[in-house]
């Protein structure tokens, strides 16, 4: 059982951008540190409380901070994208940090509408476009053919690893149609998580990528040295899905005591159905949370956020989760 991580550069209240980007980095070297085999990051636009937008930039000051970890994209959004322009960056992560870089695309805008528009190639939208965009991206990381006239350079040749990663059972049976691996995004829309799941094992094609169904699934994980502790520090992902919701997302807001508690029935709702999939508390609280999520949905890897407004407290929760994940 592999146990990654997922950083979404998030923008505390009262900070800028650029300490975001800083934190990132010092969190970056304390996993690597730890051992963790991954670190993705993920493509959002127009968010004044995430830092990522430019992913494979943020990918490529990773990889020169760190020593052994996986750095990679969770994901690119690559309808906002050229398929080439994709391998083109990622084929220079791969040639300057070989087998270090990895590439997990989904076919959202990650962002709002007006933004969207303001990203895409083409406004006219074709829902065969992604599944075509997708194996076209995995052909220019294959060996080049000797009369080949369009290649990817760097690229071609490099077998950057590629993932799909959805929120809905679109992406569970264009990854399985595939045989690609599959990272569902149960952190913040877990309601199709079972059924994705069972869409993409059911449907596994063996490929030349893999030979049996790889699935990840993403939770939220907040580990303190108390439950009351781990509860105050998860309040601040509480609050952003309730502004996000409520039209006024902004910078990742300070914890504070007994949130959920004061909130309104409808917004409890909202956070009872976005962040169901989601463990915190003490350590001997997240190692049973843990546990129970790995055997109900019989996943091959978990991918895990931590989203703490204190930085510090970030890297002590995944010191303590690194300790958690040695008795699993």
């Amino acid at each position: 059982m592999k146990i990654s991580v997922l950083d979404l550069c998030p923008v505390p209240e009262g900070s800028s951008v650029a300490q975001a980007l800083k934190n990132s980095i010092a969190l970056a070297k304390h996993v690597d540190e730890l051992g963790f085999p991954r670190i993705w990051y993920a493509e959002h636009h127009n968010m004044t409380g995430i830092a990522s937008a430019a992913t494979a930039v943020v990918m490529g000051q990773i990889l020169a901070s760190t020593n052994k970890i996986v750095v990679g994209a969770g994901g690119v959004m690559l309808p906002n994208h050229s398929p080439l322009v994709i391998a083109e960056q990622f084929g220079t992560l791969e040639a300057l940090y070989p087998n270090r870089v990895e590439l997990g695309l989904g076919r959202a805008p990650g962002t709002d509408q007006m933004t969207a528009r303001a990203l895409r190639r083409s406004l006219d939208s074709n829902p065969n476009d992604y599944p075509r965009d997708v194996v076209e991206l995995l052909d220019y990381f294959k060996d080049a053919e000797p009369q080949q006239q369009l290649r990817a350079v760097p690229g071609a040749g490099l077998h950057v690893p590629v993932w799909i990663l959805g929120s809905s059972l679109y992406g569970a049976q264009l990854a399985a149609v595939l045989g690609l691996p599959y990272s569902f995004a149960s952190h913040f829309a877990p309601a199709e998580l079972y059924r994705a799941l069972k869409v993409y094992r059911d449907n596994f094609q063996p490929s030349e990528y893999l030979d049996k169904p790889v699935a990840m699934v993403a939770a939220n994980v907040v580990v303190a040295e108390t439950d009351d502790e781990a509860k105050f520090l998860f309040s601040s992902q509480q609050q952003s899905f309730v502004n996000l919701r409520t039209g006024r997302a902004g910078p990742l807001p300070k914890p504070v005591m007994n949130y959920v508690d004061n909130l309104p029935f409808n917004h409890r709702l909202v956070l009872e159905q976005s962040l169901s999939c989601s463990v915190v508390g003490s350590s001997e609280t997240v190692e049973l949370g843990l546990k129970k999520l790995i055997a109900d949905t019989k996943a091959d890897e978990l991918i895990v956020t931590s989203p703490i407004w204190d930085n510090k407290k970030r890297m002590d929760s995944f010191t303590l989760l690194a300790r958690i994940i040695k008795d699993l």
